[in-house]
């Protein structure tokens, strides 16, 4: 979605347009995943990282404009909300000290970042859902100044009918309220993880991010409140879900799919598999045709960036102008700290590609339903989820990443060639917030039942302990 268009205004052959040039575009990648035309090497990994903008009271400060203005030299672009923007990372390869340098190349950005903040009286925070944002800060005028914005705005209130969209969210609360416009998603922040395989590796790896999707949402949940509510410990997941209730072509070989989704299966022979699937599930969302050569893949990568699948298969450009495949892991929440977010990588790295490299796939010992069941479960309870694990193996999820996942990764880590020291350091962050149960969303809820306070004295709190760089698992009440 990081590609702009040039108005938000349709007409029917703008949709007949596209859709002859998306079907072109899926052929021409057909071929490439048939003759697999797409680069090699060691795998890379990468970042975004969704964070708000706030003033001194800790609410979103609708300062974007200004913000970007200011940091033109910084990899950083708008979202959805004049208060939120996303810090991009350069890839790298994953051996050697990656892990840090990545860190490092945050840090920096982040410090030049909140630089520019304060200049405009603003801090950066980066969490899940931001507990003081309110149902009213998500008005068409808090929207980000890009054509964009507003084509998604209109052609997902075209495909409702004009009806409302619909928030219903039962937790420890229940919030339920009916919004007007797309603002609801700008309410949940991310940070994106990216690894970029070769086409050998890919299905295995894609099918492994789908089942470490659970424990990795329970062990980094950082979302507990909205609204004032306290809901699910990962509510951005049903949030997002709700804000794009958009849903696909009702078929046999669709099912009622939504835009934004975990997915009905698991990839059998490649990710094309996922391209077909968009080609012929889902309506064109943003038809706006533009002047590429069919190898760019530019109408099928917007196409790809309007359907929010939990772990995203990306075609991407290196460099040197070679085609590549990524996934983007897209469960993990924003915040509580930088240090906190690569212990939350370190984690996704090493699963992935221990599970997708061992000799029997994990996908053929546990069910997709599964999957997708504990996925749902760890996302609403957390660290306190019960999950099947393979061969129907049924426990504690924290029990399970205690045991069984944290040498895995560890492994995994290993096996790809970063140092030892990076594994042992960033999991040892996991470890440690696993071992004392305070992951974002349990820090939160404690601080907040400990001081019985509102969600601006909360929000400051965690601003300043957020600032501290301390893992959130040090983070005192």
């Amino acid at each position: 979605m990081g590609t702009e268009v040039s108005s938000s205004r349709f007409f029917k052959q703008d949709f007949k347009t596209y859709e002859k040039r998306l079907r072109e575009e899926t052929a021409l990648l057909g071929e490439w995943f048939a003759n697999n035309l797409f680069a090699r090497g060691h795998p890379k990994g990468g970042f975004e990282l969704e964070a708000w903008l706030v003033d001194g009271n800790g609410v979103p400060s609708p300062v974007n404009d200004a913000f970007l203005e200011q940091g033109r030299d910084l990899l950083v672009v708008p979202e959805l909300a004049k208060f939120n923007i996303e810090i991009n990372g350069s890839p790298l390869s994953l051996e050697g000290d990656a892990l840090s340098r990545m860190e490092a190349e945050l840090r920096d950005t982040w410090r030049r970042c909140n630089d520019i903040a304060a200049a405009l009286g603003a801090s950066m925070l980066m969490i899940g859902t931001l507990p003081t944002v309110r149902d009213r800060d998500l008005n068409l005028e808090n929207m980000s100044s890009m054509e964009r914005y507003r084509a998604l705005n209109e052609q997902v209130l075209r495909l409702r009918r004009g009806e409302p969209i619909g928030l219903d969210i039962q937790g420890f609360q229940h919030l339920r309220t009916a919004h007007y416009d797309v603002m609801l998603e700008a309410a949940a922040t991310s940070f994106q993880i990216h690894l970029q395989i070769g086409q050998e590796l890919s299905v295995r790896m894609y099918n492994a991010a789908q089942i470490v999707s659970a424990p990795i949402v329970a062990a980094a949940a950082n979302s507990p409140f909205l609204f004032g509510r306290n809901l699910w410990d990962e509510s951005r997941i049903p949030l997002f879900e709700q804000a794009i209730a958009v849903g696909g072509f009702d078929s046999p070989e669709c099912g009622a799919q939504q835009r934004v989704n975990f997915g009905v299966e698991y990839v059998r022979d490649s990710l094309y598999e996922c391209y077909l699937k968009n080609q012929a599930c889902f309506p064109i969302l943003l038809p706006a045709c533009m002047d590429e050569a069919t190898e760019k893949l530019a109408h099928l990568r917007l196409h790809n960036g309007t359907i929010w699948r939990w772990n995203r298969p990306l075609i991407g450009v290196d460099e040197g102008g070679e085609n590549h495949l990524r996934i983007e892991h897209r469960v993990v929440p924003a915040g509580p700290t930088i240090r906190d977010s690569f212990a939350n990588a370190a984690l996704f790295f090493g699963l992935v590609y221990e599970l997708g490299t061992q000799a029997v796939p994990p996908e053929s010992l546990l069910p997709f339903e599964e999957a997708r069941r504990n996925f749902y479960n760890a996302a609403r309870t957390g660290l306190r989820a019960k999950v099947t694990w393979l061969n129907g193996k049924r426990g504690a999820i924290l029990d399970l990443l205690l045991d069984e996942l944290l040498p895995l990764a560890r492994a995994g880590l290993n096996k790809l060639g970063l140092d030892p020291a990076e594994g042992d350091y960033y999991l040892g962050i996991i470890e440690q917030r696993l071992r004392s149960g305070q992951n974002g969303a349990a820090w939160q809820r404690a601080y907040a039942e400990k001081h019985q306070c509102d969600m601006k004295d909360l929000t400051s709190a965690y601003l300043e302990r957020q600032e501290s760089g301390k893992p959130v698992h040090q983070w005192t009440l």
